[in-house]
């Protein structure tokens, strides 16, 4: 069965609230001089993942992400007709979430977009294996495609929110290419995105084989997560 209306429109929404959240702290961190400060966007990621989870988790899975979509189908947990309609509801979401921003801080040049701060070549690795370890953490507590319940929130939040403390000053700790892609399009900062498109796609597939490497070949199969 393909996704349904309901699922696409958390999908959407879901999507537009990290992106105008967690971008939003970026583009008002930098608008005023470092108030929210590194920390503080780090846990604004961290904490609107978690609460998103909570709220639409047992709706559409609450993926958020086109690269963890990818990798719940890869994974055997999402059929492949559902794959593009939800990859294509998160990147509406991601994008009205930029528009948005765009309207309420017309100076931002950035709108939080992720640019490397070092070489392309060491984001391009940092976002893989960033991506790699979250997708191996959201298998590990979710149940068939949804991410549900107090655990799976908290626990896929804290790594959203520790990759970014450590990583963001560097890659940007984006992992998700829609979150990247849409104020790259709207800030028109496209010359970096091709990284943040590719490395968390390939990121998410690796953390398949790893989860299955770990904890067996049928974890990822429905009938065991019953």
């Amino acid at each position: 069965m393909t996704a349904s209306y309901r699922q696409l429109a958390a999908e959407l929404f879901g999507t537009f609230a990290l992106v105008f959240a967690g971008t939003g702290a970026m583009v008002i961190n930098d608008l005023t001089a470092g108030s929210v400060t590194h920390v503080g966007v780090a846990l604004t990621f961290g904490l609107i993942v978690l609460a998103m989870i909570q709220t639409l988790g047992d709706v559409s899975g609450c993926h958020l992400n086109p690269a963890v979509t990818l990798g719940f189908c890869a994974a055997g947990r999402l059929e492949g007709r559902s794959v593009l309609p939800y990859i294509s509801s998160q990147c509406a979401g991601a994008l009205l979430a930029s528009l948005t921003l765009r309207l309420l801080f017309p100076t931002s040049l950035t709108l939080g977009a992720t640019i490397p701060a070092g070489s392309d070549g060491q984001s391009f690795l940092l976002e893989f294996i960033l991506t790699l370890i979250l997708m191996v953490v959201i298998l590990s507590v979710s149940h068939g495609s949804k991410e549900k319940g107090a655990l799976a929130g908290i626990t896929i939040g804290a790594v959203v929110g520790l990759e970014a403390l450590f990583a963001g000053p560097i890659s940007g700790a984006s992992m998700n290419p829609a979150r990247s892609l849409a104020p790259a399009l709207v800030s028109l900062r496209l010359e970096s995105i091709w990284i943040y498109l590719v490395a968390p796609v390939l990121g998410a597939l690796a953390g398949v084989f790893v989860s299955r490497l770990i904890h067996g070949p049928d974890v990822h199969s429905p009938e065991k997560q019953r």
